[in-house]
């Protein structure tokens, strides 16, 4: 019996320690900054707007509607929303649990199912997408101005978040939206305690060269890098 208690105590104080560690190392690498991105240096015709949003928890990347580059309307079928409205002009973007977005419009209905395959990568992933008619920033918004040539990259790293059928986006057919403006798409890769909705985002700013952290798992990990 006491051999038993004894394993017990002790895988337990292991799964503790590996709680911290994982803790200590999230937080840490969160702080290592990367890329120094200065866009006082771009001339008019070079400047594009985009944004960062966060619910406090979920961070999304927020894009023109529609440019000279790109027009995401086309990509994601704006017309399938309920609202049907074209005169928005920026669309938000998130990747992140499939479960999550679809089962869970509320912490009250997280089912343990649902966050143990999140939390193991077993589960699919989406993209979430809403469409905005104008952009505010704040606390949970944050304006970055970046130059053509990055926000180019920007567009081929979030198109090939998306998984294809026959070489277009697929779209879920759910009631699971969060409002009238938003949709859901089939996407690539799984969620996991090591590569989160905000490890997805820094990810992007990574790939368009941007201010972002080394490695994070939270929104505060890639505000952190934009309070000034």
């Amino acid at each position: 019996m006491k051999k038993v208690v004894f394993k017990l105590v002790k895988y337990i104080g292991l799964f503790l320690f590996a709680l911290l560690m994982y803790g200590i190392v999230v937080t840490l690498l969160s702080f290592i900054p990367v890329n120094s991105y200065d866009s006082r240096t771009l001339i008019p015709a070079q400047k594009i707007e985009i944004y960062l949003l966060t619910n406090g928890v979920h961070t999304d990347i927020v894009l023109p509607v529609k440019n000279e580059y790109f027009d995401w309307s086309k990509q994601v079928k704006y017309i399938d929303t309920k609202a049907k409205d074209s005169t928005a002009q920026f669309m938000a973007i998130g990747w992140g649990d499939k479960g999550f977005y679809l089962e869970t419009p509320t912490w009250a209905d997280l089912k343990a199912s649902t966050a143990l395959k999140a939390a193991t990568g077993l589960s699919s992933s989406a993209l979430h997408v809403t469409f905005y008619k104008n952009m505010k920033e704040g606390v949970d918004c944050k304006k970055i101005t970046i130059d053509s040539n990055e926000y180019k990259k920007l567009i081929v790293f979030i198109n090939d978040s998306f998984q294809l059928n026959n070489d277009n986006v697929t779209k879920i057919n759910t009631e699971a939206v969060y409002g009238e403006n938003d949709a859901f798409y089939e996407a690539k890769g799984s969620y996991s305690l090591f590569y989160t909705c905000n490890t997805w985002a820094n990810q992007a700013l990574k790939a368009a060269n941007q201010k972002a952290a080394l490695w994070t798992i939270t929104d505060s990990g890639i505000f952190r890098h934009y309070k000034n």
